[in-house]
């Protein structure tokens, strides 16, 4: 699998940054769920970050219509620097406040790296360059989830949650070092401002671009739900800090499994986000039952859904999204992260009035999520299939 040095150096930039994202998923969840036991605390905090994120994304693409995308690398590692600060040092008796406090820097990392990474990629990745990259990506991704989880349980045994938060000072700086190594890139090249043509009907001109709306607001839904949950199952599984690592390796080593299956096994792409999806649903339902091993069994389900649902989802979009021009594909990501996180933010408000795993707005969220994922498989294939017929009609027309 030959990569371009471009894509190379911003897979640095992706494993520095989910050594990072993948401390904050576990731990910091796990530091705030486990002072009351909370699902409110931690939907709160997701709520707070998701709203964040969504502001700092588009923050980003205006930045990096006018600056490098080196700065938004940069805003990464002080807005981790800030993180760690916070979760150290800042003590407020208003818990909610407390919370807020944290979640803001957390949202602002995510936001600025969702469009670091999504333009750089546009810019850089074609055709094959895709595949690829998502692939190695999610080998990266999944050694940092086996190795990350582990060490960090020790070190937290060891040196508790403060001394954790001091350690990952050092892997903000990797991620500060890395971003003057990544490929500089920036829109102002183009010459054409980012906010002009920004309305819906001038960024989904087309109708493969159209399909990728209702298939962003599903995902969103559904994305959601299982990132959530699978923590707080998790969570209610055990209280020893070694063991939740372990599980969360556990889940971590199935995706591998699935990885392996999906690069050996020569199958449709529509087999595989079916095969994802029916995961995925499986996985849902059995927690109407939320004993300790069902839990774990869901959560195992799910993460292999996740991943197919993932490699196959994210090319498609990004295959029919790399068809734009780079300024064209700025404003497509604006709306494109601004729905995700739309369904993601009305996922946390309702999970706020959820108590327990088997309430009645538990329910109504877990049908919500299988209602979704049911629907994605269809959509995602109108949006490829519509895309090929386009590009076959201007083949014809350039003949």
């Amino acid at each position: 699998m030959k990569l371009s040095k471009e894509i190379k150096r911003l897979l640095m930039m992706n494993a520095s940054s989910n050594i990072i994202f993948n401390y904050i998923g576990i731990f910091v969840n796990l530091y705030i769920w486990q002072e009351n036991k909370s699902i409110f605390d931690v939907a709160w905090f997701n709520l707070i970050q998701f709203v964040t994120w969504t502001l700092c994304f588009l923050l980003g693409s205006f930045l990096i219509s006018r600056y490098s995308n080196r700065i938004l690398i940069r805003a990464i590692a002080l807005c981790g620097a800030a993180t760690f600060l916070l979760l150290t040092f800042l003590h407020l008796d208003n818990r909610l406040l407390w919370i807020a406090s944290i979640a803001v820097p957390v949202g602002a990392m995510w936001g600025f790296y969702a469009s670091a990474q999504n333009l750089t990629l546009s810019l850089y990745g074609k055709g094959k360059d895709f595949e690829s990259y998502f692939s190695v990506s999610s080998v990266l991704g999944q050694t940092i989830s086996v190795v990350n989880p582990v060490v960090f349980a020790l070190v937290i045994q060891w040196l508790g949650f403060s001394g954790s938060f001091l350690l990952m000072f050092l892997f903000v700086l990797i991620l500060l070092w890395v971003s003057f190594l990544i490929p500089s890139i920036t829109l102002a090249r183009e010459g054409v401002p980012l906010a002009r043509n920004l309305s819906f009907g001038k960024v989904f001109s087309t109708t493969s671009l159209k399909w990728l709306v209702p298939s962003c607001m599903a995902a969103g839904v559904f994305l959601q739900f299982q990132s959530l949950f699978a923590l707080l199952f998790t969570f209610s599984v055990s209280k020893d800090k070694l063991v939740i690592a372990l599980l969360n390796v556990l889940y971590t080593c199935f995706a591998m499994c699935a990885m392996l299956l999906y690069r050996k096994m020569k199958v449709k792409e529509n087999v595989w986000l079916a095969v994802g999806m029916g995961c995925l649903s499986v996985g849902f339902l059995i927690v109407l039952f939320p004993a300790a091993p069902i839990l774990v069994i869901s959560n195992i389900l799910t993460t292999v859904g996740m991943f197919y649902f993932a490699t196959v989802w994210n090319t498609r979009q990004f295959a029919v999204i790399s068809r734009s021009t780079p300024i064209e594909q700025a404003r497509i990501f604006m709306w494109r992260e601004c729905l995700l996180n739309l369904s993601r933010i009305l996922v946390n408000l309702l999970v706020l009035n959820v108590k327990d795993f088997h309430g009645g707005m538990f329910i109504f969220l877990l049908g919500l999520a299988l209602s979704c994922a049911s629907v994605i498989p269809y959509l995602s294939g109108k949006g490829i299939d519509t895309f090929a017929g386009e590009k076959n009609n201007s083949a014809d027309m350039s003949a």
